[in-house]
């Protein structure tokens, strides 16, 4: 693989959603990323479509056997990273936990992605992306105006606070290992990743300029000039001019009347939110009066802060998309490219995921297991059999 992180090798013990995000992003990046299933794999069937597991090898293994955390550690012998996502204490159980994976290699950047996190009370509870970012604070601010908090996906919690972060997290220890020679742990809670990502809006309540309830603050949908408005097609349209020049620009265009609309109402003092409702019904008015389609050839391109509202079918087509390449085509899966871009080290266009387990024997050649080994290892059920 080409890529800024051509010559990585990284160990991937599967699992849902911020794990293999992660590592999509490293692999993406030109990693050889070697991806770890869980034995014994299901039925033979068709490769899963799944861009979250493209451009990796596969290899099964039963690490509940010693022989399989065994060809587990003859791979961290030569790999940069391992990361898991199991709650904290499980891989240490099993017997790869970072202790063990270090003493083998002391150079390992070892990744423990969890939603809690490490330590705390609640470190062994169950949850998901929408109970991290709840006690985060992220959640609380993000739904209709009067409205309860919505969850917003799965983007705050998993992949944006978890899964970049752990990348990001991985990143840095490698960076730092040139220095020291020395691999480390790194701990990436989706809580704390969400935390992080509400930086700004903690400054902005420092100063009294966040109103926390759901729909109310500017960024939140309670501004005219910041949301989402219903076309003439029942379609919609986003708009976003913050800025002073950027708003006379959309009153301009939609013909609406600066007296009666400005001026412009945000400013990092205390805006007057008094009148953002009603003039939000007015604009709502006039982008019922056409069709997406009609407002896109008025309005793109300006400097009104403007975008249509695409679906995932829609998105690859649109003009400026096309144009950066912003969307591929990858084992029949229309899905986003590699990003972000670079200018020397050039990624890839990656491959599909691979089946399940596929690369085991091939994988395990590498570190040194003969064929006598494997087809007894195979026969113990701890990798699986050679596939066709």
């Amino acid at each position: 693989m080409a890529g800024p992180l051509a010559g990585l090798t990284v160990i991937e013990i599967a699992g849902l959603g911020a794990g293999p995000y992660c590592g999509m992003m490293l692999a993406d990046m030109g990693a050889r990323v070697l991806r770890v299933e869980r034995m014994p794999l299901p039925s033979q069937s068709p490769p899963i479509p799944d861009p979250l597991a493209r451009g990796r090898e596969s290899i099964a293994l039963d690490l509940r056997k010693a022989e399989g955390i065994e060809a587990l550690m003859r791979l961290v012998e030569g790999a940069d990273v391992l990361f898991e996502a199991f709650r904290p204490g499980v891989a240490e159980r099993l017997g790869f936990g970072p202790e063990a994976c270090q003493a083998r290699n002391p150079r390992l950047v070892y990744g423990r992605m969890t939603g809690w996190g490490q330590q705390g009370p609640l470190a062994q509870a169950a949850g998901h992306d929408l109970n991290f970012i709840a006690l985060s604070g992220a959640l609380h601010s993000i739904g209709p105006v009067g409205g309860k908090p919505v969850a917003p996906l799965n983007l705050v919690g998993d992949f944006g606070g978890g899964g970049l972060l752990l990348a990001f997290g991985l990143a840095c220890a490698l960076f730092e290992r040139e220095r020291s020679g020395t691999g480390q742990v790194i701990d990436a809670a989706m809580l704390d990743g969400a935390a992080s990502m509400m930086a700004m809006f903690s400054g902005f309540r420092a100063l009294g300029l966040f109103d926390e309830r759901p729909g109310a603050s500017m960024l939140g949908g309670a501004a005219h000039f910041y949301d989402t408005y219903e076309t003439s097609d029942g379609k919609y349209v986003a708009v976003a001019p913050i800025e002073a020049e950027f708003y006379a620009e959309f009153l301009e265009l939609l013909g609406l009347d600066p007296a009666r609309f400005g001026p412009h109402a945000f400013s990092f003092g205390r805006p007057d939110t008094s009148a953002w409702a009603p003039l939000k019904a007015e604009i709502a008015a006039v982008f019922k009066t056409r069709s997406r389609s009609e407002w896109c050839a008025l309005l793109e391109g300006s400097d009104a802060c403007f975008a249509p509202v695409l679906s995932l079918g829609e998105a690859p087509q649109h003009p400026h998309n096309t144009a950066r390449k912003t969307f591929i085509e990858v084992g029949g899966v229309v899905q986003a490219a590699p990003a972000p871009r670079f200018s020397r080290t050039l990624a890839e266009t990656p491959h599909a995921a691979p089946r399940p387990g596929a690369d085991t024997h091939a994988i395990l050649s590498g570190v040194g297991y003969d064929e006598t080994s494997l087809q007894a290892l195979a026969a113990a059920g701890v990798i699986p059999q050679q596939q066709e």
